[in-house]
């Protein structure tokens, strides 16, 4: 099995965890094991890499890639889990953690993974490869869960439509395929929607993030990882689309501002302290040179912080 998976912002995401060699470093989603072969061959015999991931494939492919690396350990794990099974290992404090949102390549190119509109296969899109999929939701979801979705996590302008038209066809027979689906979607937008650009891109996303519930890890893993890090430390957070480069920017924003007063308070009376430093105020995004490369880094930015 080869899983492919494009290391976005390489060096960017090395230089905003800062890695001391015998330091001890996270990488929450390992994927192809890209970023974590890169801070593994950082570390010195006395540091140390937990790189989790909840898919089967990825763990496999990333214990092939880490194996030179006996400093290295990869745990199947959804990241948001991470403070507990680091306890479990008698982990206490972490000197960086890296996460890395991005779907991998080799999710969106193997077609029975049912994650691509551009693929046909059975709807699944289950990054664990366990639990309900893509099939549940767009059969057995209300008109307005669908839309709910559709709005919220796909910021789609045709939600309504799109859900109406989904649970009209599965009245007739279940809809149990990629193409199956975007179909549906294509006849439910406008003429001029479906001529500027394919339209199901944003109904395959929202449906991806409630299959894998990513915003409620995202939200778990962030507060999770910075709760392991020690004094000192870096969260490094790689996010390829608004909804989550929006949550990670307010996260990062709360830790660090302190008081939180109304403005025309003569004095603080919340005695709340900053618990964290921006290490960019801006997002970096991928270079001309890496966007020329790999067309995926389109959509990356990559916040740093450090803790306190």
């Amino acid at each position: 099995m080869e899983f492919i998976h494009y290391s976005v912002m390489l060096k960017e995401c090395l230089d905003g965890l800062s890695v001391k060699p015998d330091g001890i470093y996270v990488d929450g989603t390992a994927g192809g094991a890209g970023h974590s072969a890169a801070i593994a061959a950082k570390l010195s015999e006395r540091g140390r890499l937990v790189a989790f991931d909840q898919d089967p494939d990825a763990v496999e492919a990333a214990r092939e890639r880490l194996s030179p690396y006996p400093n290295a350990q990869v745990v199947q794990e959804n990241f948001r889990n991470m403070a507990g099974v680091l306890r479990e290992m008698g982990i206490c404090g972490v000197d960086g953690v890296l996460l890395d949102l991005g779907v991998s390549s080799h999710q969106l190119d193997e077609a029975e993974r049912g994650f691509s509109y551009l693929h046909d296969a059975p709807l699944d899109m289950r990054m664990s490869q366990s639990g309900f999929s893509a099939y549940d939701v767009v059969n057995s979801w209300t008109a307005d869960e669908l839309t709910r979705i559709l709005r919220e996590y796909g910021e789609e302008p045709f939600a309504r439509k799109i859900a109406l038209s989904i649970v009209k066809n599965r009245e007739e027979k279940p809809i149990e395929t990629t193409f199956a689906l975007a179909e549906i979607v294509k006849a439910a937008v406008p003429a001029a929607r479906r001529r500027e650009k394919n339209p199901c891109k944003q109904t395959f996303q929202a449906i991806r993030i409630a299959v894998n519930d990513e915003l409620g890890s995202l939200s778990q893993g962030l507060d999770e990882a910075f709760s392991m890090l020690n004094p000192g430390g870096r969260l490094v957070v790689l996010t390829f689309h608004s909804l989550e480069d929006r949550m990670v920017k307010h996260r990062f924003q709360n830790w660090c501002k302190g008081c939180t007063c109304p403005p025309d308070f003569p004095i603080c009376v919340c005695g709340n302290k900053p618990k964290a430093d921006l290490v960019n105020r801006k997002p970096i995004t991928a270079s001309p040179e890496e966007l020329a490369e790999n067309r995926r880094s389109m959509s990356a930015k990559l916040r740093i912080l450090t803790k306190r």
